[in-house]
């Protein structure tokens, strides 16, 4: 999910370039139904080099075809988690286009470069940095542009909810204030935070046992580091 603090990112959400300065920002939303993913491309639209955010295996070949045609190089494949509802693209996206791949360190999984607090993630004139956000899994990380104007959530923080990303439904953006002032989750107290979410007896995810394992791998790939 995309968190947006400043009106100008609206925007970015439809896609359109936009920026300060003489930077220029590129983002486009994609969708994978079955598992609800949102996949986010972040791209500096003049120097074309980008960022894939929590690609899904089922859907690269309609990523890559997309990075053709807006003629973008990609600088990272990251996923913001170990997801358990699908197989992440990251490994493949790597072994299409030689990019490496990025995770938190605290997942337990493997990849390129593993992800701590602070760090950054450059793509042209861009950055997204990382802050650990762990509650969904222990390796979840928020990844925030370097202006602040926007946020990758993964599944830390949802659109009126938390945690999870297939029962959300209509919503596809949101911001910051927006979410503290109205979640229904956010504005509890911690006991009854967790007294909501212990109760919420959510079913498991249908292909968790294949998602993590292989997610754990980096997806599909072998020879990761």
């Amino acid at each position: 999910m995309l968190l947006r603090r400043v009106p100008r990112a609206v925007a970015i959400a439809r896609g359109v370039a936009t920026g300060r300065g003489d930077r220029k920002l590129l983002l486009r939303q994609l969708f994978e139904p079955v598992s609800c993913t949102f996949t986010y491309v972040v791209a500096d639209a003049r120097s074309r080099d980008a960022v894939v955010i929590d690609p899904v295996l089922e859907t690269v070949p309609r990523d890559l075809k997309l990075l053709r045609e807006l003629q973008l190089n990609v600088r990272w494949a990251v996923n913001t988690h170990v997801h358990a509802d699908h197989v992440t693209g990251s490994g493949s996206l790597r072994a299409a286009l030689c990019c490496p791949t990025a995770i938190s360190g605290a997942s337990g999984a493997r990849a390129d470069r593993l992800l701590g607090e602070g760090d950054e993630l450059p793509f042209g004139a861009f950055a997204l940095r990382v802050r650990p956000t762990p509650g969904h899994t222990p390796g979840c990380v928020t990844l925030v542009l370097d202006d602040e104007s926007a946020a990758f959530t993964g599944d830390a923080l949802l659109i009126r909810g938390c945690g999870r990303t297939d029962f959300q439904r209509g919503h596809t953006v949101s911001t910051v204030g927006e979410e503290k002032r109205l979640n229904p989750r956010l504005t509890l107290s911690p006991d009854d935070f967790v007294r909501v979410m212990e109760g919420l007896a959510l079913p498991r995810p249908r292909i968790m046992d294949v998602a993590v394992p292989a997610n754990l791998r980096c997806g599909i790939q072998d020879d990761v580091a």
